[in-house]
């Protein structure tokens, strides 16, 4: 296994979350709804195959690994208490959710967790 890089994140919440909507998930889908080409994808697809993160069926379907699912589940909760959370203070729903993707990726896990405790003892169950 290696670590991956934000946008290798950003492919596997994007798998999760066409799961999440009942999809069986193949190249083509990632590519619309990131928006990026075809290459682009198998390029990424690739990377995260040979690192352990995804498999792949021969006939295309695409499915996250153990460790794939706790990245992916990882990364959309962050996006998902971030986007949330700025959406609480007052920032417009489009904002928040692109400011979310931007933080989701740097933040540590210590502030992350520090973060989810004062909205819980702030603001009770928002998230």
């Amino acid at each position: 296994m290696f670590g991956l890089y934000e946008s290798g994140e950003n492919y596997l919440e994007t798998i999760l979350m066409l799961q999440n909507r009942g999809m069986s998930v193949r190249s083509v889908d990632i590519a619309a709804e990131m928006n990026f080409s075809k290459p682009s994808v198998s390029r990424a697809v690739g990377i995260l195959k040979n690192g352990g993160f995804i498999d792949v069926a021969p006939d295309g379907y695409i499915t996250l690994t153990e460790e794939g699912r706790i990245v992916a589940e990882r990364i959309y909760e962050r996006h998902t208490v971030i986007s949330k959370w700025l959406m609480d203070l007052g920032v417009s729903e489009k904002t928040a959710l692109e400011d979310a993707c931007k933080l989701e990726h740097g933040i540590s896990e210590e502030s992350f967790e520090k973060l989810k405790q004062h909205i819980k003892e702030k603001h009770g169950d928002i998230l």
